[in-house]
């Protein structure tokens, strides 16, 4: 490969930077519009006419380069999101709510036993005919061959050791957004970000996990099964949160899956208001309604015992609907993320499974 370089030009990479910048607040304006290019464009040079973007910025010109990079076409005389840049909106996602994590990789399905696998443990043992060459732990290898006092260092077969791997299997998941018209109340967005959770599991899980099967299901009065590609044009309803409705339906979805591993990521405000009862909707949006929470952590339960454990990421900080969550947790044996709309990577990791609390930055 031959690599050509070029004087460095500063003013080029403040552009690049700027650019960057302002693609990124796009993606998020696109969420927030239902995918609405036009909108969030819109948006943009609204925000310049008030000063929160630069004069210098050519918006003419940002959406010309949307248009060359086929991030957006024209097509019926409107301009709409193409494969591209709905995957553009998922990369972004990805980068921005997982990015900071040091938690190790996220979304790894590793299970508490050894085997074939790609994730190598600090354990080693001896090499053994048929092992991969690059398990080799060559600094152990060095220091069992010096034990032998050969002045020259050779390695012999019995010095070599081999790190142990973890067997990393696939997994089959739900991915349960919440569309209730909670999400959009007193004028605080939690959608948006819900939605920018939601891609960046789908982004994860998509290309690193390509055998891994992955569902949506949105659940507002009900719940509906939808492609994953409706992702970024969701939007909040006039409905109540059955909760409960999602995750009878993410049951049904996985038990028909063969995988070995099955999990449920569920997005909400925590707050169940809806059940359906004898084929009529119960609702009730005044507090927590025992009846309407009880059936749902009875739902909690039964994917437990059926080894679905869930993990909610939710997007409001009210003490109450923490607790519901808590308690649903607990119940299933999962794990709960408690993230402020406006900061989502920063996470209060209650982790039900390993018994720990910590902060995620």
């Amino acid at each position: 490969m031959r690599i050509q370089y070029f004087e460095w030009d500063e003013r080029r990479l403040a552009s690049l930077r700027d650019t960057a910048g302002l693609r990124r607040l796009f993606n998020y304006l696109v969420l927030q519009q239902g995918g609405d290019v036009e909108a969030a464009l819109e948006l943009l040079r609204e925000m310049q006419a008030r000063g929160y973007i630069g004069a210098e910025v050519d918006l003419d010109e940002f959406e010309a380069q949307l248009r060359d990079d086929e991030l957006v076409s024209e097509v019926d005389g409107h301009l709409e999101l193409t494969a591209a840049g709905e995957r553009g909106l998922r990369r972004d996602s990805l980068d921005a709510i997982f990015g900071g994590m040091r938690t190790g990789p996220a979304g790894e399905h590793a299970v508490p036993r050894e085997g074939i696998g790609r994730e190598p443990l600090p354990e080693t043992r001896p090499w053994e005919f048929g092992d991969d060459v690059q398990s080799i732990d060559f600094r152990q290898s060095i220091v069992n061959a010096a034990r032998r006092g050969d002045e020259d260092l050779r390695l012999a077969e019995s010095d070599l050791e081999v790190h142990e791997t973890e067997h990393v299997t696939s997994c089959a998941t739900v991915l349960l957004l919440d569309i209730s018209h909670s999400m959009v109340l007193y004028g605080e967005d939690r959608i948006t970000p819900a939605k920018r959770v939601a891609l960046a599991l789908v982004e994860l899980i998509s290309t690193k996990y390509p055998k891994d099967s992955l569902d949506l299901v949105l659940f507002g009065d009900d719940a509906e099964h939808v492609d994953l590609g409706e992702l970024p044009y969701v939007g909040a309803g006039p409905y109540h949160t059955n909760t409960r409705a999602g995750l009878q339906m993410a049951r049904r979805i996985l038990m028909r899956r063969k995988h070995a591993n099955k999990q449920v990521f569920m997005i909400t405000d925590g707050k169940p208001s809806a059940i359906h009862e004898d084929g009529v909707l119960y609702r009730n949006s005044f507090g927590l309604d025992p009846r309407i929470v009880n059936r749902t952590l009875d739902e909690a339960v039964v994917l437990r015992r059926h080894h679905i454990p869930i993990t909610t990421f939710m997007v409001a900080r009210d003490p109450h609907l923490q607790s519901f969550v808590t308690r649903l947790t607990e119940l299933n044996h999962g794990r709960a993320y408690f993230a402020s709309p406006n900061h989502l990577e920063q996470y209060l990791l209650v982790d039900f499974i390993r018994n720990r609390k910590r902060t995620v930055r």
